[in-house]
């Protein structure tokens, strides 16, 4: 068996115990299910060795939160389980960072906050801040653009939120070929907007 697969097995016998501990009951139908059948819920993320892309950081944390909500754990828990995730680097951060802390009453949004402050920092946030405001196209394909419109509206929610400004931001920052284009359609929906960007620019290419 191969120790990422070790590792979700024993992570989903962690959370099946801790789900008899708290609540005195069964194990729910679907891990049984899966400790019957050797699988695991498809949310399961592997063990996090440390990273200098805080992508990847911040992206692990948050499957590793989607997978303790799918299976209810408690949050206590989640950090334990977490902890028994962490891999070379980052099992060697949260050693330094455990000896001063009082592990018995750190939260997990406390934890999340010390993991993205070591893995994420402020001063990285604050570049990709700037770098979404200033987001042009250039020679970016469709894709690329629109992967990274996507990937920076995460760290400016006042633009991510607003559907008008959403929409205003992604049209500036498409070439002018395109957005002269697009922006004669009148649309309405970002989704729409994003598939006219793709149909405008196979225009372009015929």
């Amino acid at each position: 068996m191969s120790p990422g697969r070790t590792d979700r097995m024993i992570s989903l016998r962690v959370a099946g115990a801790l789900h008899h501990h708290h609540n005195g009951t069964p194990l729910p139908e679907y891990l049984r299910d899966s400790e019957a059948h050797g699988a695991v819920p498809s949310a399961q993320p592997e063990g996090v060795r440390g990273t200098t892309d805080p992508f990847i950081a911040e992206g692990w944390i948050r499957s590793q939160e989607l997978y303790f909500e799918y299976l209810q754990v408690r949050d206590g828990d989640r950090i334990r389980c977490t902890i028994y995730m962490l891999r070379d680097d980052a099992s060697l951060w949260w050693e330094g960072a455990a000896h001063v802390l009082d592990l018995a009453t750190i939260t997990w949004a406390r934890f999340k906050e010390l993991f993205s402050g070591k893995y994420f920092p402020a001063d990285v946030r604050g570049r990709l801040r700037r770098e979404f405001m200033s987001l042009r196209q250039g020679d970016l394909s469709v894709a690329e653009f629109i992967r990274k419109f996507d990937r920076g509206c995460h760290f400016v929610p006042l633009i991510a939120r607003d559907a008008d400004q959403k929409l205003r931001h992604f049209l500036d920052g498409l070439k002018p070929t395109l957005h002269r284009d697009v922006m004669l359609m009148r649309l309405a929906s970002y989704d729409e907007m994003t598939a006219c960007a793709f149909q405008a620019d196979r225009r372009c290419e015929t």
